[in-house]
């Protein structure tokens, strides 16, 4: 365990996912180490170890905070009085608008993140991620009573891997797809999620 107060422990491990956070924007998972991240932080890359042991508990746990960040926003929009189908819709899509990070991850490198993690660190992210899921179910019990709200979380939470691989291309990929006659349209992560919910509502107001 890493010697210091609470606060100096919360405070370095927050420093190395803002590393991590900020090597992600430019480079490819595969191409992030620990050194990597080291690099970036204010201390050695051995002491990184003594709060993650695997990159991957780093990227878990930067997708457990963009996990708590978005059911943060969920709650804030269960807090209204009523709310339709429409504005619904129009919330939980500009939630994750915002989180086209949290996206990222999901579609790339969960499964990797979580068989490369200790227990302890897989169980803190499933707490973080069980959050959000009754963060959603409260909002449609309050707003949609009539809805089927484990149907909607069945498919809607699984639906979420892949938002960011049809609504973020690079030039590469939209070219192969060009060169292979495929007919495609890319649509944004609000196009996306809108649409998603509208369609789990069935029009519900």
């Amino acid at each position: 365990m890493p010697k210091g107060s609470p606060e100096l422990t919360a405070s370095r491990r927050e420093e190395i996912i803002n590393a991590c956070e900020q090597l992600y924007q430019t480079m490819r998972f595969k191409e992030i180490t620990i050194k990597e991240i080291g690099a970036v932080t204010s201390f050695t890359r051995t002491s990184i170890y003594n709060y993650f042991q695997t990159k991957e508990e780093i990227f878990l746990a930067l997708m457990q905070r963009e996990y708590e960040m978005w059911t943060a926003e969920i709650h804030q929009i269960a807090m209204h009085e009523t709310m339709t189908a429409a504005e619904f819709a129009d919330a939980m899509a500009r939630s994750l608008e915002k989180r086209a990070q949290l996206l990222k991850l999901l579609a790339m490198n969960h499964y990797d993140m979580e068989e490369h993690s200790r227990p302890e660190q897989l169980t803190a992210f499933k707490v973080a991620y069980g959050a959000s899921l009754d963060a959603v179910r409260v909002c449609l019990r309050k707003f949609f009573p009539k809805t089927d709200c484990e149907r909607f979380i069945f498919v809607f939470f699984p639906f979420l891997f892949g938002v960011y691989p049809y609504s973020v291309a690079t030039q590469k990929q939209l070219d192969a797809m060009r060169d292979a006659d495929i007919h495609f349209q890319m649509h944004s992560i609000y196009e996306m999620i809108e649409s998603c919910v509208m369609q789990l509502l069935g029009g519900t107001t």
